[in-house]
């Protein structure tokens, strides 16, 4: 099996397993605030992956300012977004912050187009379009009548949260290219814990351990495990060998594994407003990445080239 494959079972992998981490996040944040769900969910994460740092480690002096862009980075993708991304299930549900996630990929088409690190073209225009026609659909009611709920609020926070993560998919891959992925994830999980830790302090969480149920606990560990060291380490790993919107396209499979695992175990229903807005949304990304191999093999052959 060549790495191409494997790269892009590693996109699939890391989007399932964010569709799974919403559900279970939607479970624990019912126990607890969260900041520090946030905060312990990025412990078990750095404890699972600081025994592999001595061994990805580079060996050439990492510059300053690659470390103040892993910093910032980590603040944004594992601070602000876990924050923005559990706040968003205090107010909305499972399957319609699934539908949030799921703007990941135009969010990062639009900002690598911005910034030049990809070409905006008209079939990417029209993804745009269809994209944000699938926003209108599934979050149009609260926000046209003419009143706040709380589904807007958590809709709010969680297409706010997708922003920071689009900002990471878009601008990690150069970094990733001179360091390696898994130094680059380990490195910037610590940044975005240290981000949160005066939150933490400041909401009590550092002097006692947090008080969940056997369901709050399980679902903590599976979204410390799964849903943050191996759903990031993969993702981080793809990013290094693909465009960041041919990685993120995958994450159309994110409201497809909530809305089931969310009917199955939280008896969240899915109305068909949330199948209509999935559909617009995977039509804008896949028109957006719709590429042939011929096309992709000379970006991977560009990509292997760097990593030697």
């Amino acid at each position: 099996m060549n790495r191409l494959i494997w790269v892009h079972l590693a996109a699939a992998g890391a989007a399932l397993s964010a569709g799974a981490t919403v559900v279970a996040t939607r479970i624990a944040v019912g126990e607890t605030d969260p900041i520090t769900l946030s905060f312990y969910r990025y412990i078990i994460a750095f404890v699972c992956l600081a025994p592999i740092l001595p061994f990805v480690w580079p060996k050439a002096r990492v510059p300053l300012v690659d470390v103040v862009k892993i910093a910032l980075l980590g603040a944004v993708f594992f601070a602000f977004f876990p924050w923005a991304f559990s706040a968003a299930l205090q107010y909305t549900t499972a399957a319609r912050g699934a539908i949030g996630v799921a703007t990941i990929p135009i969010q990062t088409l639009i900002i690598a187009a911005a910034f030049g690190f990809e070409r905006m073209t008209g079939r990417k225009v029209l993804s745009v379009l269809l994209a944000f026609a699938g926003i209108a659909v599934v979050f149009g009611p609260e926000a046209y009548g003419g009143k706040v709920s709380n589904y807007l609020i958590g809709d709010g926070l969680m297409l706010l949260g997708a922003f920071s993560a689009a900002i990471y998919s878009a601008f990690s891959r150069p970094i990733l290219g001179r360091h390696g992925p898994m130094f680059f994830i380990a490195l910037a999980i610590l940044f975005g814990l240290l981000a949160l830790l005066p939150l933490a302090f400041a909401r009590g969480a550092l002097s006692h351990w947090p008080h969940f149920s056997g369901k709050g606990w399980a679902a903590l560990i599976f979204i410390g495990i799964a849903g943050s060291a191996v759903q990031f380490s993969l993702l981080t790993w793809a990013l290094r060998w693909l465009p960041p919107s041919r990685v993120v396209i995958y994450l159309t499979l994110v409201p497809v594994t909530a809305m089931l695992l969310a009917n199955l175990i939280l008896a969240e229903p899915v109305p068909p407003v949330l199948i209509a807005g999935l559909i617009f949304i995977s039509s804008g990304i896949f028109v957006a990445n719709w590429r042939n191999a011929a096309d992709e093999a000379p970006a991977n052959a560009r990509a292997a080239k760097t990593d030697q």
